[in-house]
């Protein structure tokens, strides 16, 4: 199953995701948009964003993606921004999803 955020231009795949999983986050938003030559992804764990990294995108025909494994339960946290620095964070409230426990 996949996840489309209303606004945004963000698709999250598969979802709802578990620990372990690989996932794919496309986003087609503002930046993309706008012209970005490149876009990355910010992204971390829980409220507090805990184990934050910059993830390069890849630019497709449905617009920038990234896959990647997902090591934490409970709550993934992304926005973008792009080479020039311009942030897409959704208006300051950035996106969440939630991340289930391991598959058994």
């Amino acid at each position: 199953m996949t996840t489309k955020f209303e606004s945004g231009g963000v698709t999250i795949y598969p979802s709802p995701a578990r620990t372990g999983d690989m996932v794919t986050i496309s986003y087609d938003g503002i930046l993309a948009k706008s012209g970005a030559d490149q876009v990355y992804l910010h992204a971390g764990y829980d409220n507090d964003w805990k184990e934050q990294q910059y993830l390069k995108m890849v630019k497709t025909s449905r617009g920038w993606e990234k896959t990647f494994n997902v090591n934490h339960a409970n709550k993934l946290n992304f926005c973008f921004k792009d080479s020039a620095n311009n942030w897409d964070n959704n208006m300051g409230k950035n996106w969440a999803v939630p991340i289930e426990g391991f598959r058994y």
